[in-house]
């Protein structure tokens, strides 16, 4: 490699690593506010290129090549070699050709880093206890999904109705299905027993499996039936499943009838609503 060539590289990977910044810069711009994927990638493919080609060059240029062979004798530093010494200690503050080709190159890393921020922003925020908790509160109406409150004398013997938290018609995850079963055929877990009211039961929409909606119910066997994949749940024992591959009990609502009839909350679930994974820790 020439002289001139190998002056000339130094300049030439300082180039690429601020090049590749500019690039990572303007890549967090455009990303921020929504530019067209093709630019963005244009500039992060620059970035990328800017920067392995300034390492390419620091490595075939300006890194020694071998094969190296020194002879182990003699050890002593010559004054030549001291005094060449003495002089790199005194040049402290002098930027030297390393330092800037490691500046150029830590900021061009560094505003990469920085431009890969945005999309990890985009991933939106943290869910927090959101699947845990619904929108039914102690006292909240349950309505229709047009906004009407439910009386419970409007569930009828062997019915089933879909309803919702006040508030929240239409609401994914606090969709309910209130089922009304002979009060002699109820048999709730140990601590259920004021959960229901005259055969008034109230469970959870979404399907402990894939989260499908389980909307259809057999009186007779007492049963709610999901239609994705055949899961059949036991209204009055509890909703267990009895059918299917459900593993858990479909959540029930404590619910009970306030002075003027309607149907309203004791409180939220006591577990996840959902698929079987969102309870695991």
């Amino acid at each position: 490699m020439s002289r001139a060539t190998t002056r000339a590289a130094p300049t030439v990977a300082v180039v690429c690593f601020v090049v590749a910044a500019l690039a990572s810069i303007g890549l967090a711009v455009a990303y921020a506010f929504g530019s067209d994927p093709q630019i963005e990638g244009s500039l992060l493919g620059t970035a990328l290129l800017g920067i392995g080609t300034g390492c390419v060059v620091w490595a075939h240029a300006l890194l020694p090549h071998g094969p190296f062979e020194q002879p182990r004798e003699p050890l002593a530093s010559t004054a030549r070699e001291r005094a060449d010494f003495e002089e790199d200690l005194e040049r402290e503050g002098v930027v030297t050709r390393r330092r800037l080709l490691v500046g150029s190159l830590l900021g061009a890393l560094g505003a990469l880093g920085v431009a890969l921020l945005f999309p990890i922003r985009s991933l939106g925020p943290s869910p927090g206890n959101t699947l845990r908790r619904t929108s039914w509160r102690a006292g909240v109406r349950a309505i229709t999904d047009d906004g009407e409150p439910v009386r419970a004398a409007a569930v009828p013997m062997g019915g089933l109705v879909t309803v919702f938290p006040d508030g929240h018609p239409g609401s994914a995850d606090g969709q309910v299905v209130l089922v009304r079963i002979p009060p002699r055929d109820v048999d709730l877990p140990a601590g259920r027993s004021d959960w229901g009211v005259d055969g008034l039961l109230a469970y959870s929409k979404v399907c402990t499996h894939a989260g499908c909606p389980v909307g259809l119910f057999e009186a007779e066997q007492g049963t709610l039936l999901c239609p994705c994949h055949q899961s059949a749940f036991d209204v009055r024992t509890g909703a267990p499943p009895v059918f299917g591959p459900a593993a858990r009990a479909l959540p029930q609502l404590p619910i009970e009838i306030d002075d003027e009839g309607f149907v309203v909350a004791q409180s939220d679930f006591h577990e996840p609503i959902g698929p079987t994974y969102w309870n695991r820790t």
